[in-house]
């Protein structure tokens, strides 16, 4: 047996069984190898795709995926997805065949590649140790959450790896919920105990339902109002003192309450400039913790009172015990001496507020003057049209652009799992990508490509693999006929915008060329069309074509370019 499929069939038996990518000869019996075994492989237009497709399916299925590519220029074409990974902390393998001869033409320095954007890098050596460094591989990509590129050299490949080698046994690697010490969770119980206001804003890290109910536990303990990142926006969905996302998509009255906060918990999140609005979500006398099971996590963006390095679930359930524990305690104390017991406080939530968030947090009941034209149409307007005739049960992939925050905002999600958001290099053109990859992890639901015309372009390809992989998906173009946000970066200081704005294009006919029903938006009116696609058979994907209206920024842009 040839270490190619020798390394294919173990990868398959560690766990991997989704594989995306675009096959040449380098990676070719590789790849077989691994759908021999059982892997599904979805092959994509471009390697771009691919990789972003990985990162999405890896992140919505909660399991490892994989990017299989060629040598050289197949890497090169996958690194700006296989960057939006890495900086996510995506478990996800990246193969890559690897010649080592510098006067090859395909040789690139591969390691120093994916050093450069945070990957971690690994190499099969010999056919001895072909299978043990590459489940070694995975199960760094499994517990340490990282991307890792695994480097196949062509010659190490062909070889003929020993009998005793190729029956090895394989157990998928699982990672390990991280222990909080037990003087942190008491400091933590602490700071909960002494809070008025407290807020907890939920993270990459809290997404499952286990973490989902241990901070909806603690929350109503301590009477804390509940937030997200937009990573893991859906989370707290159907919970009556939900915020939605804090940071710069948070409406006027979630960034309020934010403020008024005297406690705010970062349970998994980061807590960056994007959350935080750069700081000025934080109170001068705020205190602010951080939950997160990786230590080089805590304060990485700012400075916090406490940190505490723990799982999200384990550590949130270890504080209500703690707090169970300290109040028998102080019930048997207020008993020996005659008092009576009190109740904990309500926090946040008091009537007023309930109300308040009832009323007005999602952003869709917050009042807009309706700019929409007989020949364009509001992207508000818009959105809020679709979030009606769309299924609740929806996947959305949302690309980057002045137009992000409406799909990201105004479309509901049913829960953690609803919107798939690859934002962590801000790359525009990921965005049909991450629908494809999120729609096979999730297809019981209805899969939304949220892309602006610029990203739309920039992905047209993958077009047809939504058509080829027969995919239900409706894919929706805010089309200003321009790059929105560099429009209205600029524009306003009189620069002039050739260089960033296009002749309309029709977007609608090139769907139709890669085998789509398509429908041009301009008026509300126009989105019946949509509402009979959905009535059936659906056997063709839908694209719509939307003219939004270009005289405003979106009201998060002044945010993303402070970050610059």
């Amino acid at each position: 047996m040839k270490v190619a499929e020798a390394v294919g069939r173990a990868l398959y038996a560690a766990g991997v069984g989704q594989v995306f990518g675009v096959v040449g000869s380098g990676n070719f019996h590789l790849t077989n190898a691994m759908v021999a075994a059982g892997s599904r492989f979805v092959a994509a237009r471009h390697e771009g795709g691919a990789a972003t497709m990985a990162d999405a399916y890896a992140r919505m299925s909660g399991t490892v995926a994989a990017l299989s590519v060629h040598q050289g220029p197949g890497l090169t074409n996958a690194m700006t997805g296989i960057a939006e990974a890495a900086k996510s902390r995506t478990p996800l393998l990246v193969l890559a065949a690897e010649v080592t001869e510098p006067r090859s033409n395909f040789y690139v320095d591969q390691d120093a590649l994916a050093r450069s954007v945070g990957a971690v890098s690994a190499r099969v050596t010999s056919a001895e140790d072909a299978v043990t460094q590459a489940l070694d591989a995975v199960r760094r990509a499994v517990c340490e959450r990282r991307t890792v590129l695994l480097n196949l050299p062509l010659g190490v490949q062909a070889l003929d790896v020993p009998d005793d080698v190729s029956t090895l046994a394989v157990v998928p690697p699982e990672r390990a919920p991280v222990e909080p010490e037990f003087t942190d969770v008491e400091a933590l119980a602490r700071v909960l105990e002494k809070s008025r206001r407290p807020v907890f804003v939920a993270g990459r890290g809290a997404r499952s339902p286990g973490a989902r109910d241990a901070l909806a536990a603690l929350a109503e303990r301590h009477g804390a109002l509940l937030a997200t990142s937009a990573v893991a926006r859906g989370l707290f969905h159907g919970d009556p003192w939900s915020l939605d996302v804090s940071g710069g998509f948070a409406s006027p009255l979630a960034a309020e309450l934010i403020q008024e906060a005297d406690l705010i918990v970062g349970w998994g999140c980061a807590l960056n400039m994007w959350t935080m609005r750069h700081g000025r979500l934080i109170g001068p006398d705020t205190t602010v913790v951080q939950v997160d099971d990786d230590a080089s996590a805590l304060g990485a963006h700012r400075e916090v009172h406490l940190g505490v390095t723990g799982d999200v679930e384990l550590t949130a359930r270890r504080a209500l015990e703690t707090d169970d524990a300290n109040r028998q305690s102080q019930q048997g104390e207020q008993a020996r001496q005659g008092q009576q017991s009190q109740d904990a406080g309500q926090g946040f939530r008091t009537a007023d507020t309930g109300e308040a968030i009832a009323a007005r947090v999602r952003w869709r009941d917050v009042p807009y003057e309706d700019t929409s034209t007989r020949e364009r149409i509001d992207p508000r307007t818009l959105s809020i049209a679709l979030d009606d005739i769309l299924p609740a049960e929806r996947v959305i992939g949302v690309d980057s652009g002045n137009f992000m925050g409406y799909p990201s905002m105004y479309l509901s999600v049913p829960d953690e799992n609803g919107l798939c958001f690859t934002q962590a290099f801000q790359s525009i053109g990921l965005g049909l990508a991450t629908a494809i990859g999120a729609a096979l992890a999730r297809p019981d639901r209805l899969p939304v490509a949220a892309l602006g015309d610029g990203g739309a372009m920039m992905g047209a390809a993958e077009l047809d693999t939504v058509r080829r992989l027969g995919l239900p998906m409706v894919v929706v173009v805010y089309n200003d006929d321009a790059y929105g946000a560099e429009v209205h970066h600029f524009g306003p200081d009189g620069h002039p915008l050739e260089t960033v704005e296009f002749p309309p294009t029709d977007i609608a006919a090139v769907a139709r060329g890669y085998g789509f029903e398509a429908v041009t938006v301009h008026t509300r009116a126009d989105l019946k069309a949509v509402e009979d696609w959905l009535v059936g058979p659906r056997s063709a994907p839908l694209l719509i074509d939307a003219k939004v209206v270009a005289d405003r920024g979106a009201w998060w842009l002044e945010e993303a370019f402070r970050g610059h």
